[in-house]
């Protein structure tokens, strides 16, 4: 798809002074979440945010998409995120924030069928989803979620998405009236295989995938996204942000202002790189909607101004991409949306060296500190060991060119 071509299924919610209105008289109302669950009014919401159709369900999400975390305040930021037009909420068993929502939805029980509640589990077997399902509905305190994912599918399990197995499983947790839609979320090596894989079965309902706005045309992955899109498989993006910049820390550096003056658009609008992502992946018809974390309301603030923005400028061009793509790379990104593990082939080595560097971005960028430990801690003694790789040959293959001489050690030292 050009970058030029007009997305379908845009709609403008809220204009932003509309916006700034609503999030200050928002946030000045939030308060500290509490934990008993006692019916409380619901706050006076925005209209939602600009829409887009997933697939072929039917169904209008917004563009923004929040992802949860546990944290403290996350009770507070929920209510925020519904009073901005936000109405997709995505949590997952391993996030620690489905008990939040729970409480949210016991408090304010008129939101739920305002929101589409999205969550994910990672069964040993498709038999298993059932049994899945039943422990994520009692702890988010709901009689049924709008979409369930299997979480993070991995290598061995690249056939789940055109199996007899799991096309049964997902069948009967849909008749049972406890799910609506089923799919899976992905950033593994082979989820070009997967996602295809998935067009060929044609029964899953959506997919959440690490994603680039900058694919080249014939990359696996982008031919297996258009697969799903003719199919009508809805494509939620997430893991796209480009990870902590190099610089960040360091007195008188301003790598984000640096890479905003580069892209004349975000100079224009005084946006951040990250707004300027967002907005290069809204460009890709393809993808619905976008799971974001925000941890505060600055950042909710900032992700709503972009979305909003879209929805009235439309979408990037494919120079302005191509500009955006250019200024990342030039300040060190620490997080490849493109990995499909050939840096790792040509570095010689069976360390991830691709989930290394999430895992670096999980713990400095999104704050998921212990995350990131236990992802790094679940690894092998082989796959924790790049040394002896070939650092050059891996930055070379590698498709935004990450500096693996300088991230692997705060691997290790962050990490271990």
């Amino acid at each position: 798809m050009s970058a030029d071509q007009t997305p379908r299924n845009d709609r403008i919610g809220i204009d932003r002074r509309t916006f700034l209105q609503a999030g200050a008289a928002a946030i000045a109302a939030s308060g500290a979440g509490s934990a008993v669950a006692s019916p409380m009014p619901a706050p006076r919401a925005a209209e939602p945010l600009p829409t887009r159709t997933l697939g072929k369900t039917g169904v209008e999400l917004t563009m923004l998409d929040a992802g949860t975390w546990r944290a403290p305040g996350l009770d507070r930021l929920l209510r925020v995120l519904y009073s901005q037009g936000v109405r997709v909420i995505d949590t997952a068993k391993s996030y620690g924030s489905e008990p939040a929502i729970g409480r949210w939805l016991q408090q304010m029980p008129e939101v739920r069928k305002e929101i589409f509640l999205v969550t994910k589990d990672h069964p040993r077997e498709p038999k298993d989803l059932l049994r899945s399902v039943d422990e994520r509905l009692a702890d988010l305190k709901t009689d049924y979620l709008d979409l369930y994912f299997v979480h993070g599918l991995g290598g061995t399990e690249v056939d789940w998405p055109k199996s007899k197995e799991f096309k049964e499983a997902a069948e009967a947790l849909k008749k049972s009236g406890k799910v609506k839609f089923v799919g899976f979320s992905t950033h593994d090596a082979t989820r070009a295989q997967q996602i295809m894989n998935a067009a060929e079965g044609g029964f899953v309902d959506a997919i959440m995938l690490q994603f680039t706005p900058w694919l080249e045309r014939d990359d696996p992955l982008n031919r297996a996204l258009d697969a799903c899109f003719e199919k009508g498989i809805g494509l939620i993006s997430m893991k796209q942000v480009a990870g902590t910049f190099s610089g960040w820390d360091q007195p008188g550096i301003d790598p984000l202002g640096e890479a905003r003056d580069r892209v004349g658009v975000l100079a224009e609008k005084g946006f951040t790189p990250y707004q300027g992502l967002l907005q290069a992946i809204w460009s890709d018809e393809r993808i619905t909607t976008t799971c974001v974390s925000m941890r505060n309301t600055d950042q909710i603030r900032e992700n709503v101004a972009a979305v909003l923005d879209y929805g009235a400028s439309g979408p990037l061009t494919l120079s302005q991409i191509h500009q955006l793509r250019d200024a990342c790379r030039s300040h060190g990104m620490t997080l490849c949306a493109d990995c499909d593990g050939r840096c790792s082939r040509a570095a010689g080595t069976a360390a991830p060296l691709g989930d290394l560097t999430r895992y670096l971005t999980y713990h400095e960028h999104h704050g998921y500190k212990s995350e990131a430990r236990r992802l790094y801690a679940e690894l092998s003694d082989a796959q924790r060991d790049w040394r002896g790789a070939d650092l050059l040959a891996a930055r070379h293959a590698c498709p935004n060119g990450l500096d693996f001489t300088k991230l692997l050690p705060k691997v290790d030292d962050l990490l271990a």
